[in-house]
């Protein structure tokens, strides 16, 4: 890792053997790290409550709570998905490999560790991880606010504002947690079709969820909307870029996603005449393309 670059990498590592703890730090203080020690696994859950570290280090084998259990804890945390876990172990065993990739871990490294090897494993899996964040915030910035859930409704991953956005609702308090993931698991029970949204209840902002695809016949991709009334939204839309009653109309299935014959169906026109009103929203809003008039009025509306 660059000593000299701006944000210095925070790390985090969790073992019960001090004298390797000594050994660890002095490598990456000297590569210009943050280090952070946890002597066991509840301490490294009670420290990454406050703090997210870049990286985490674990001993597989700890009394109490071993790495495994503490890895499947901590990625339970949305906050701490794209954390890479390397496990540090002296067992290379096939079993324990497969049971520290299978919790949640990125990597592992033998002991006693090499430093040179350590800092390189490091940094391919820190620059992986910056590398997703950085695709998740250009979604933002595009208006799309996606997450992504399995098929019992848990969170796999979110971007940046849709993280903040549940976080600010409550969304991601462990009851208000686990009533919206066991709502999502019966609704996919009832197998949604893309477009199809699901309110979630009991937030302190009116959030829902709408569906873009069913992915690996596991995984559901979803954005994140705000629960606005439809003729609120289309003023909202009409006052902001200038827009005719009609052209704000057209414009809001648009940010729904709707194809220029589902909007022609909803509001009884055709195809065509859609087409027409979308040339004045693109000119309007400045915009070339549906893509960029959908992310304008998805921001307008608030949904980011």
């Amino acid at each position: 890792m660059n000593a000299a670059s701006d944000k210095r990498t925070t790390v985090l590592v969790v073992d019960d053997a001090v004298d390797s703890i000594r050994m660890i730090n002095d490598v990456l203080e000297e590569a210009g790290m943050t280090v952070l020690v946890a002597l066991e696994g509840h301490q490294a859950l009670t420290i990454t409550r406050n703090i997210a570290p870049d990286v985490i280090l674990l001993d597989a084998i700890m009394p109490n709570m071993d790495g495994f259990e503490t890895c499947r804890r901590l990625k339970e945390r949305a906050e701490l998905h794209d954390v890479p876990i390397i496990f540090m172990t002296g067992l290379s065993d096939t079993e324990h490999v497969v049971m520290g990739l299978k919790s949640g871990g990125v990597d592992y490294v033998t002991k006693p560790i090499n430093a040179s090897e350590l800092i390189a494993r490091m940094n391919v899996h820190l620059a992986n991880a910056r590398l997703a964040r950085s695709a998740r915030s250009a979604l933002d910035h595009a208006g799309q606010n996606l997450l992504a859930v399995d098929r019992d409704g848990r969170q796999l991953w979110a971007t940046p504002a849709v993280q903040q956005r549940l976080q600010a609702a409550g969304a991601l308090d462990p009851d208000s947690e686990a009533r919206i993931s066991a709502s999502l698991r019966n609704w996919f029970e009832h197998r949604p079709q893309s477009g199809h949204s699901l309110p979630l209840e009991g937030l302190t902002e009116p959030l829902g969820v709408e569906l873009l695809a069913h992915i690996d016949a596991s995984d559901y991709l979803l954005r994140l909307t705000h629960l606005r009334d439809d003729d609120q939204s289309t003023e909202a839309l009409r006052k902001r870029f200038g827009l005719t009653a009609r052209e704000a109309d057209v414009l809001l299935w648009i940010a729904n996603g709707k194809t220029n014959r589902e909007i022609g169906q909803i509001l009884e026109m055709s195809p065509r005449t859609v087409n027409k009103h979308l040339e004045q929203v693109f000119r309007k809003q400045g915009v070339e393309n549906r893509t960029s008039a959908a992310a304008a009025a998805i921001r307008c509306l608030g949904r980011i």
